[in-house]
């Protein structure tokens, strides 16, 4: 089968004058070089397309493929992570991973919240404010965790994101709308245990393939800057067994109340009294062999690489052909 890889290649941005903040969810070569030689050791013929733009022109130019490997997470706006899913279904192209209504539900971690709260999932109380002078329209417990709606690994989450007061969270919010020019989600702050899981394939085929906790060092928030140095901030562990089943459970819950498919994340937090609360979910998960987090907590549960890969092929081949 003749696959074709999209990415955002961070050098490519960078070359053209973009910013290291607006490049921090994009991939390294040695991340496409991975997944191509993963695919190829699968017996596919690979082609590396690259990014939207890159996709755009080689349609324009022509050429088609049997499948995509999507890890393309896009630019600007909301709907980001949807362009490529939604390029290829006008094509009639097969992708892996979720499409574009997926992706852009996702994104936007407020919307995320309220589909898997109506699904049962516990979820922490908050809300969307998009003035600053509604930042005390709401009432909720303090402490509040306050962070960009629609922004991925980490961005927009500093040590200022926890606040104790109405005069912290003004100043927060009016930060986050000023840089990040989007709504801002502010919640009752999750004091406990935080977790990612991680979970492949979808609707009755979806399984949490393993879970780890997240430990940061003096309880830092996992922030970009965090995640881009953990082996300097962060410990990671397998689940424990007496909390692993419920980890799962509520991850799976929350997948496929989102009905995403193929494989990714889904972040959790304990809240006050234990309860495990849904965060975020990450249909567009990071596949860096060494430093993303779904390939290091599959490896926990002794799943490398390539038997990763191969599950994420078999999981999307089988959906593909049970649509047609």
């Amino acid at each position: 089968m003749k696959i074709g890889l999209t990415f955002d290649l961070r050098s490519w941005y960078l070359d053209r004058g973009y910013s290291m903040d607006e490049t921090a969810e994009f991939d390294k070569q040695e991340t496409v070089d991975a997944l191509e030689n993963s695919l190829k050791i699968m017996g596919h013929e690979t082609e590396p397309i690259g990014n939207t733009f890159q996709l755009i022109e080689a349609l324009a130019a022509g050429k088609r493929w049997d499948f995509v490997f999507n890890i393309a997470e896009g630019l600007y706006g909301e709907g980001r992570e949807s362009v490529v899913p939604a390029i290829l279904d006008q094509y009639k192209i097969p992708y892996v991973f979720s499409g574009p209504v997926i992706m852009g539900l996702s994104l936007n971690k407020h919307i995320a919240k309220l589909v898997v709260e109506a699904a049962g999932v516990p979820v922490s109380p908050g809300y969307l404010i998009a003035d600053v002078k509604d930042s005390d329209k709401y009432k909720l417990n303090f402490p509040l965790f306050v962070k960009p709606v629609s922004e991925g690994t980490g961005k927009g989450i500093t040590e200022k994101s926890l606040v104790n007061t109405p005069g912290e969270l003004k100043l927060m919010v009016k930060w986050i709308l000023k840089e990040f020019k989007q709504p801002v989600l502010v919640e009752e702050y999750l004091p406990g245990r935080e977790f990612t899981v991680g979970i492949t394939g979808s609707g009755i085929y979806a399984q949490a393939i393993g879970g780890m906790e997240v430990i940061c060092l003096n309880n830092l928030p996992y922030s970009v800057e965090v995640k881009e140095n953990y082996q300097d901030y962060c410990k990671y562990k397998p689940l424990d067994a007496d909390i692993a089943d419920e980890c799962k459970s509520v991850a799976l819950r929350a997948w496929n109340a989102l009905e995403a498919v193929d494989a990714g994340r889904i972040d959790l937090k304990t809240d006050r009294n234990g309860r495990i609360c849904f965060i975020e979910a990450n249909p567009l998960a990071g596949l860096n062999p060494i430093h993303s987090d779904l390939p290091i907590l599959s490896r926990m549960y002794g799943i490398e690489y390539q038997e990763l890969m191969e599950i994420i092929m078999d999981a999307a081949i089988r959906r593909i052909k049970e649509q047609d």
